[in-house]
């Protein structure tokens, strides 16, 4: 008996030999059509041709034969049935293939860049995936080839794989969400630099340009004792034959130009290397080797001493002069001056001050010429010195107050506008502000750190 299936992808043809081998197609003498269906096109799609009962009535294997014809009566049904079931399904599994090539090509443009995809975006691709998920069971029925439909299941969860981690990274979080995750975080970091102890300098990286103002020296500061919600900005400009001090809110303020206040100073300072500590400023006082503490909310001022030998008014300058004698400056351990003297032959003095009297508590004398730095900042009660104030400049020397010794260094960091006339450590922000060339810049500081644990306590 032959059975020809027609118009079925892929093609399908079964040969059955048995009494009569190698019969042509179709109906001949003698022979019975059992069943026949076509499309609607005219095409045959199930034809079932077979001897005559009486034909072979007489033959040892007409039994086996009737049994044969039974089962293959059963199959031809069944692939009607198929027939029919792939025909009503045809159109969505022909749209299945389509989405699934544009999908291919949209996915290809996600990873070349993934970083700019909008939230929209996303949304439609999930939705197209929503509507693929119930046609992947037409798909299965439809294709013969259950390795090709295997590779197509695997490719989709592959690419929900990519979606939902795309959608992870670039975050599919509402606002309120971000803003819950971003306060988490942020009081997670806090709470890891509070078991931070002090550490050594290792990078400096940046800068990043806050704003341009101003004239090409100045200083501008915030307070590393300020708390969290107190994120203040003061600005100075220039660094002679001037006594106003300008407050901003916050870096945006700053950045906006929206001045909160003005104050001026009761006398005029020197340099640009001031310090605002727990609410005060601390300055030099100009033509002179005295320090004055300024409180910015009585509008007065608390203290004032001079710093005892410290040269000042050009006698013992960082190297791009400006008056820069006295440097006051403040990191995790508190006040401090960074001066020089005849005494110490013009090399840097280093004095921790206590802030409420501006008494010295203690001094260190270094053998670095105060006329070969560039600019130097503390950090955890370290000194460190750059070795000049232009570009290429390096922080090169350092010298711990804790063991009274020096060491030689080679970090070198950005001087992009290469002119930099201050140069101050924020300990709450542990970050390096720079006044460079007129514009105000940060720079971001990596320190070696040993973190204090419950048993260190």
């Amino acid at each position: 008996m032959i059975l020809l299936f027609g118009a079925l992808n892929p093609l399908l043809f079964l040969i059955v030999f048995g009494l009569y081998p190698s019969m042509t197609i179709g109906p001949k003498e003698g022979w019975q059509v059992y069943s026949s269906a076509q499309d609607a096109d005219g095409r045959c799609i199930c034809t079932v041709v077979a001897p005559e009962q009486n034909l072979c009535s007489r033959d040892a294997k007409s039994r086996q034969l009737r049994q044969l014809l039974e089962k293959v009566q059963n199959m031809s049904q069944s692939i009607e049935v198929l027939n029919l079931r792939t025909q009503r399904d045809f159109q969505y599994v022909m749209k299945m293939e389509n989405q699934m090539k544009g999908l291919r090509t949209k996915f290809r443009q996600i990873e070349e860049d993934r970083k700019t995809i909008m939230a929209r975006n996303f949304k439609e691709l999930k939705d197209r995936m929503d509507e693929l998920q119930p046609l992947i069971p037409v798909l299965e029925q439809y294709k013969t080839d259950a390795k090709l439909i295997s590779q197509f299941k695997e490719e989709i969860r592959n690419l929900s794989a990519v979606l939902t981690g795309i959608q992870e990274e670039l975050g599919a979080y509402d606002y309120e969400q971000l803003y819950q995750r971003v306060l988490s975080l942020d009081s997670r970091l806090r709470n890891c630099m509070s078991k931070l102890t002090c550490g050594k300098l290792m990078k400096i990286s940046g800068p990043v340009t806050i704003k341009t103002s101003g004239t090409r020296f100045g200083a501008w500061m915030t307070d590393p004792l300020a708390s969290p919600r107190n994120n203040r900005v003061w600005y100075m400009d220039t660094y002679t034959n001037s006594k106003v001090v300008r407050e901003y809110k916050s870096i945006a303020d700053f950045i906006s130009g929206l001045e909160s206040r003005t104050y001026y100073l009761p006398f005029k300072w020197a340099g640009t290397n001031h310090v605002v500590y727990n609410g005060s400023l601390y300055y030099n006082k100009e033509q002179s080797n005295i320090i004055v503490k300024y409180s910015f909310e009585t509008g007065r001022v608390l203290a004032q001493r001079a710093l005892e030998y410290a040269g000042f008014h050009n006698v013992y300058p960082y190297t791009w002069g400006g008056f820069s004698d006295i440097d006051l400056m403040a990191d995790e351990l508190g006040l401090w001056a960074v001066y020089a003297t005849n005494q110490n032959a013009g090399n840097i003095v280093i004095s921790q001050l206590e802030p409420q009297t501006i008494e010295v508590l203690q001094t260190w004398n270094t053998e670095y010429s105060k006329r070969n730095a560039g600019e130097s900042f503390m950090i955890c009660g370290t000194l460190y010195i750059t070795n000049s104030h232009l570009t290429g400049a390096k922080v090169y020397y350092s010298y711990n107050t804790k063991t009274s010794t020096y060491e030689y260094m080679d970090i070198p960091f950005h001087n992009q506008y290469f002119h930099i006339s201050m140069l101050d450590y924020n300990a709450r922000e542990r970050a390096l502000y720079a006044w460079n060339n007129g514009h105000q810049v940060i720079f971001n500081v990596t320190l070696f750190h040993v973190i204090k644990t419950e048993d260190d306590s």
